[in-house]
């Protein structure tokens, strides 16, 4: 389970008595998630979600991520919104870690992606980087090009471990993506996390998108790169063009990306499945034993990255600059 701070019903009652959101009637660990300790909270006046904060959470980034929630729920898009206590505060301590409440999104993510949820998801994004344009502030990406190596250096000696010949793959495509990274394409407020558990749907019809505790200011075309590789892959590994035209035709209702964004759409496609990868190879590599979270297999990533780097241009994803504006 996802919970790696307890909490006792004296401090949460007592946590929760600066809200005006009644009275407790019931609380439970959440057990999806691995950043942070979640937990559902009903009270009295409905549902509400708790999140303790845990130590790979920058406490200065917090600002940000409650912040941007706030300012996306006031713009009409559909995501948690972080609770004011009556002191006016979003983010406060309980058990010693940075705690807040937010609200609940009612709804699924897809366990089995269909083509109508890749249309969804192309909206949620579009909404977002568009209502994010006029948002103040701004977080750097942590999980960007200059963290890459450093993070494949802590993996590297026993990279070898999961696959054979991984650290020499990962080496040489870390100096490709330094010599080819794009530099001057669009830049904005990004989820950078948008898989398929972080997006609610009640039916076909996008219910939320959750979990902003990755996002950051970057180029706005690496997150159409992020939804590439989670959404549009079958589970045998095959590439889904129909599904990638659906989901950048969507985005392009609300934000049509540059023929430059377009163009560099395999080069971030491929730092977007390293970065992914290179996180499930520490966490495979450094599980702790006995716990709850099973890491995820680092190994999906290679295999689509591999089909990135066979890739000639946009058009291997069935994209082209004419596709995404119909």
């Amino acid at each position: 389970m996802a919970v790696y701070t307890a909490v006792s019903d004296e401090d949460l009652q007592a946590f929760v008595a600066s809200y005006d959101i009644g009275e407790v009637t019931s609380f439970a660990g959440i057990a999806e998630g691995v950043e942070n300790s979640n937990f559902m909270l009903r009270t009295t006046t409905g549902s509400y979600i708790l999140t303790l904060y845990e130590k790979r959470v920058n406490p200065e980034d917090l600002p940000f991520f409650l912040g941007l929630m706030e300012h996306l729920a006031a713009k009409g898009m559909a995501c948690p919104t972080p609770l004011h206590d009556r002191e006016g505060r979003t983010l406060r301590t309980l058990n010693g870690k940075p705690g807040a409440i937010i609200s609940f999104l009612d709804g699924m993510w897809p366990r089995r992606i269909q083509p109508q949820h890749c249309t969804g998801v192309g909206i949620a994004m579009g909404q977002l980087h568009t209502a994010g344009a006029d948002f103040t502030m701004t977080r750097r990406n942590g999980l960007t090009l200059e963290d890459w190596r450093p993070l494949f250096e802590k993996s590297e000696a026993r990279a070898d471990e999961v696959c054979p010949g991984l650290a020499d793959m990962l080496r040489r495509e870390l100096d490709y993506l330094e010599a080819h990274w794009p530099r001057d394409l669009p830049r904005g407020v990004i989820h950078a996390d948008l898989f398929p558990d972080n997006v609610f749907f009640k039916g076909a019809e996008l219910s939320g998108v959750i979990d902003f505790y990755f996002a950051c200011t970057d180029a706005l075309a690496y997150d159409i790169a992020v939804c590439l590789n989670a959404w549009c892959f079958e589970p045998d590994g095959s590439f889904n063009i129909t599904k990638a035209r659906l989901m950048l035709s969507a985005y392009a209702r609300l934000r049509q990306p540059s023929e430059a964004e377009i163009a560099a759409l395999p080069v971030l496609c491929r730092g977007a499945a390293i970065r992914f990868l290179l996180t499930r190879l520490y966490d495979w590599l450094n599980h702790p034993e006995g716990a709850f979270v099973k890491p995820k297999d680092p190994m999906e990533y290679a295999h689509k990255l591999r089909f990135h780097q066979r890739a000639s241009g946009p058009g291997d994803y069935g994209i082209t600059a004419a596709a995404a504006a119909q």
